[in-house]
């Protein structure tokens, strides 16, 4: 790592465990028959992408699922189902970010709604006490709150811009390669990471 002063991860798959197929049976669990056609982890359809850009409430966002799900279901059935994919922080990801902040500059980039990052911090404050991820980072960037989602150039470029960071000294990882891809386009300095390797397994001596 020499050299790299600043270093941006990923959320999903990198520090929080998570499985979209539990989503895709906690839907079918309510009657949705085309669910993985509606979304997976490398097409959304608009309702998704717009969901993640925050140009689509969380309420309007749960009334246009209904039409595709059978039956009387409640919000929070549909919250719930939503949320089944975000498990858990393995407490030594959370160590290393700790430790790593001690010599580098740390950001959080994440292609997520206010749904689950609800649902995110509520994982981390049950399971280890701390209420907010922004715990661990000099500043977190959230799709739905700066309006883009990678691997869009401007979600790159608002981190390296806001915190005049060199794309030379940062390094960026994440485990879907068109992010990865389009942080390299950007100069960034970048690790693809491929289970089952995981982000321990990158910083081991």
């Amino acid at each position: 790592m020499q050299g790299i002063k600043n270093i941006i991860f990923d959320l999903g798959g990198v520090l929080l465990n998570i499985n979209y197929q539990l989503t895709n049976k906690a839907f079918t669990d309510l009657g949705v028959k085309n669910f993985t056609e509606l979304y997976s982890q490398f097409h959304a359809n608009a309702l998704f992408e717009d969901l993640e850009t925050g140009r689509v409430s969380d309420e309007d966002f749960i009334e246009q699922l209904r039409p595709h799900i059978p039956g009387e279901v409640t919000s929070q059935q549909i919250i719930d189902a939503w949320n089944a994919m975000l498990l858990d922080f393995p407490l030594a990801r959370l160590q290393l970010l700790q430790q790593l902040r001690l010599h580098c500059n740390l950001y959080l980039l994440s292609n997520t709604n206010a749904i689950h990052l609800r649902e995110v911090n509520k994982i981390l404050e049950r399971s280890r006490g701390i209420p907010s991820l922004g715990a661990f980072f000099d500043k977190s960037y959230y799709s739905h709150l700066i309006g883009f989602r990678k691997p869009e150039k401007e979600a790159y470029q608002v981190i390296l811009d806001e915190n005049h960071l060199r794309p030379e000294e940062t390094l960026f990882i994440d485990d879907t390669l068109p992010n990865v891809d389009a942080a390299s386009h950007l100069g960034i300095q970048v690790i693809h990471l491929q289970a089952p390797k995981t982000v321990l397994d990158i910083f081991r001596n």
